[in-house]
C-alpha cells in the first residue's frame, strides 16, 4: 500500500530565479514588488499547485527572491553549482556568507550539483572557465527543472559563460554558447514547447554602463517567450495556461481520489525492501503511482462509453430492421429514439468530462514516469549533458502535451541531480524493468499481444460467421421464394440483417479500441525488449549496460508517444452514433 498525503498531492509549479548580483539599491523595493506580483497571480490562478522556487542563493537577485519566497510561505529548493566551501568564495564578506547559510537552513531541500564534465576540485578552485562551467551547469539545470524561469535582467545578451543572459537564451533557444556544443543540438530547437516561458523584470546593474537595453526600462515586467508574432505579453500566453491548467486538473483528479489510490495502487517497487535505490526516486515513483491508477481509473470510464454506445447502436439498428423487415409498428422507432438518447447521453457525459483525454493524457504520463523511474534507478544518463528523460518525450507531439513534460521535471529533479550509480540499483532495473516471459515488460507485452491476438480471431470468426449467415439466407431466398411463407421470409431477413448489423457493431468497436494496430506495437515491443535482455546478458561493462537501458527507454518513448496519437483519433463522437445504428 502506497501512502498518499492529500495536502502534498499536488503537483508543484516550479519558479527558477537568474539574475545579476549588482542590483541597484534604489530599484529593489520596485523589484520586490514585481516578485510578490508574481507569487499572488501565480497562487490566484492555480490555486491547486503548490508553488516552489528553485534559486542558487547567489548574492542579489536570487537571495532577495529566496527572502520573498520564505516571507511568503513559498517552498526553497537551493541547488548548488558547486560544494558550499567553493561556492562561499564568490561571497564578498562575512555577512554574505552567514546569510547565504541562514538562507540555506531555512530551505526545504539542498541540492548538491555534481561537477561539471571532467572538472575537479581543484579545477574549480581558481577562477576561470571550469568554475564558470559549473555556473553554467546550475543554469542549465535551473531551466529544465522549472515551469517558469523568473530572470531579473538587464536585457542585455552577453558572451559570460552562466550569465543571465545566456541562462535566458538557453531557456529559449537551447543554446549556451561555452556550454552546449553544436553536436549536441536538439529537436527542441525547432519545435514550439512549454519549456520557453520567462517572467523578465527589467532591472538596472550597479556599475558603468550598468543601464537597460535601450528598448527597456528599470521594474518593466513582460511574460517572454520565442512567440514570433508577440514574445512579450503582460499576461500568460494562451498556450501555457493550457498547460499550467492541466497540470492543476491533475493535481485535483489526484486530491479527489487520494483516499483510493493509495490502497488500489500498483506500485513499481517495494520502499521498504529496496532502500538502497536513490532517495530521489521515491519522488517519481509517487506520481507514477498515481497517474497509474488514474489512467486505468479513466480508461474504464471510456471503455463503459465504448461498450455501451456500441452495444445501443447495435439495438438501434436492430430496432429500424424489426420496422422495416418485421412491422412497421411505431414502438420500434420509440425505441430506436430512446437509445438514441441514451447512447448520446453518455457520449455527452464522457465528452464533457473529458474521460477518453484524462485516459490518454494519465496513461502518457505514467508511461513516461516508468521509463524516467527506472533510467534514475539504472544511473542512465542523457547523452546529452543539458537533456534530461523529459526532454525525450513527446517534444514533436502536440504542444498542449507539454504539461506531461512540467510534471515529469519536477518528479525527476532530485535524481537528475545526484545520478545514480550503483551496480544494486542496475540489477533491481534488469530484473524489474526487462524480467522475463513471466515478468517485467517482457511478460507485460507477451501477455497483452496473446490477449489482443485472441480479440482479432473472434472478430474474424465473427465477420465469416456474418458472412455464411448471410450466404445461407440469400441461397434459401434464391430457391425457396415462392414457396417460403412471408412470415419466414421476413424472419430470415432480420435475422441476416442483425447479424451483418452486429458483424459491422463489432468491428466499429474493434477500430475504436486500435485492436489490430495494438497488436502490432505490442509484438514490436515484445522483439525489443526481447532484443534488449539479449544484448544485456551479453553485454561486457556497466557503462554497455546503461547505453542498452537508455537506447530501450528512447524505444519506449517513442512507442508511448505513437500510441497517444492513434487512439487520440479512435475515440467515437455523437455523429458515429448515427452511422452505427443505419
Amino acid at each position: 500500500m502506497l501512502r498518499i498525503n492529500p495536502k502534498r498531492i499536488a503537483i508543484p509549479l516550479v519558479v527558477a530565479v537568474t539574475g545579476h548580483r549588482d542590483l541597484v539599491e534604489d530599484e529593489i523595493p520596485g523589484i520586490r514588488d514585481r516578485v510578490r506580483g508574481l507569487f499572488s497571480e501565480l497562487r490566484e490562478r492555480y490555486p491547486e499547485r503548490r508553488l516552489r522556487v528553485m534559486s542558487p542563493l547567489a548574492e542579489g537577485a536570487d537571495r532577495l527572491v529566496a527572502e520573498e519566497a520564505l516571507a511568503h510561505g513559498v517552498e526553497l529548493i537551493v541547488p548548488l553549482p558547486m560544494p558550499r566551501e567553493e561556492y562561499i568564495r564568490d561571497f564578498e564578506t562575512e555577512e554574505s556568507i552567514a546569510e547565504f547559510d541562514r538562507l540555506c537552513e531555512a530551505a526545504n531541500e539542498i541540492l548538491h550539483l555534481p561537477l561539471a564534465r571532467k572538472n575537479t576540485r581543484e579545477d574549480i578552485a581558481d577562477y576561470g572557465p571550469a568554475r564558470d562551467l559549473q555556473y553554467a551547469q546550475v543554469g542549465v539545470f535551473l531551466c529544465a527543472h522549472c515551469h517558469i524561469l523568473l530572470a531579473l535582467w538587464d536585457g542585455k545578451l552577453t558572451g559570460d559563460l552562466g550569465g543571465t543572459g545566456q541562462v535566458v537564451r538557453f531557456h529559449h533557444d537551447d543554446i549556451m554558447e561555452g556550454y552546449t556544443e553544436r553536436s549536441t543540438a536538439s529537436q527542441q530547437m525547432l519545435v514550439d514547447d512549454e519549456s520557453d516561458l520567462v517572467y523578465h523584470i527589467v532591472c538596472s546593474r550597479d556599475r558603468p554602463g550598468g543601464k537597460p537595453h535601450r528598448d527597456f526600462k528599470p521594474l518593466q515586467a513582460w511574460w517572454f517567450t520565442k512567440d514570433e508574432q508577440q514574445p512579450r505579453r503582460t499576461s500568460i500566453p494562451p498556450q501555457h495556461q493550457v498547460i499550467f491548467e492541466r497540470s492543476g486538473e491533475f493535481s485535483r483528479d489526484a486530491r479527489q481520489f487520494a483516499h483510493r489510490i493509495g490502497d488500489e495502487c500498483y506500485p513499481l517497487y517495494d520502499e521498504r525492501e529496496t532502500d538502497y535505490l536513490p532517495r530521489g526516486i521515491k519522488t517519481i515513483h509517487y506520481v507514477f503511482c498515481i497517474a497509474d491508477w488514474l489512467a486505468i481509473f479513466y480508461q474504464k470510464r471510456v471503455l463503459f462509453a465504448l461498450q455501451a454506445t456500441h452495444i445501443l447502436a447495435f439495438l438501434m439498428g436492430l430496432m429500424f430492421i424489426l420496422y422495416t423487415d418485421w412491422a412497421t409498428a411505431n414502438t420500434y422507432m420509440m425505441a430506436f429514439l430512446a437509445f438514441f438518447i441514451l447512447a448520446y447521453a453518455i457520449q455527452w457525459v464522457a465528452t464533457r468530462s473529458a474521460w477518453n483525454r484524462k485516459y490518454l493524457d494519465y496513461r502518457a504520463l505514467a508511461e513516461g514516469l516508468r521509463v524516467q523511474f527506472y533510467w534514475a534507478a539504472a544511473g542512465v544518463t542523457s547523452e546529452n549533458e543539458s537533456k534530461f528523460t523529459h526532454d525525450n518525450f513527446l517534444q514533436t507531439q502536440d504542444p498542449e502535451l507539454g504539461w506531461i513534460r512540467n510534471v515529469m521535471r519536477v518528479a525527476g529533479t532530485r535524481c537528475d541531480a545526484h545520478p545514480e550509480t550503483s551496480r544494486k540499483s542496475l540489477n533491481f532495473v534488469l530484473r524489474e524493468w526487462i524480467g522475463d516471459s513471466n515478468s517485467g515488460q517482457l511478460g507485460y507485452y507477451r501477455r497483452k499481444a496473446d490477449e489482443r491476438l485472441t480479440k482479432s480471431r473472434n472478430t474474424e470468426i465473427l465477420s465469416k460467421i456474418g458472412l455464411l449467415v448471410s450466404a445461407l439466407v440469400v441461397i434459401a431466398m434464391i430457391f425457396f421464394d415462392q414457396t417460403m411463407p412471408d412470415a419466414m421470409s421476413d424472419q430470415l431477413m432480420v435475422l441476416m440483417g442483425s447479424v451483418l448489423l452486429l458483424v459491422g457493431i463489432r468491428q466499429g468497436y474493434a477500430y475504436s479500441t486500435a485492436e489490430n494496430e495494438l497488436i502490432k506495437q505490442y509484438e514490436f515491443m515484445l522483439r525489443i525488449f526481447n532484443n534488449a535482455k539479449r544484448r544485456l546478458d551479453g553485454a561486457d561493462s556497466n557503462t554497455e549496460r546503461r547505453q542498452i537501458l537508455r537506447a530501450l527507454g528512447g524505444s519506449c518513448l517513442d512507442e508511448h508517444a505513437e500510441w497517444i496519437l492513434m487512439h487520440r483519433e479512435r475515440s467515437i463522437d455523437q455523429t458515429e452514433i448515427w452511422r452505427m445504428g443505419g
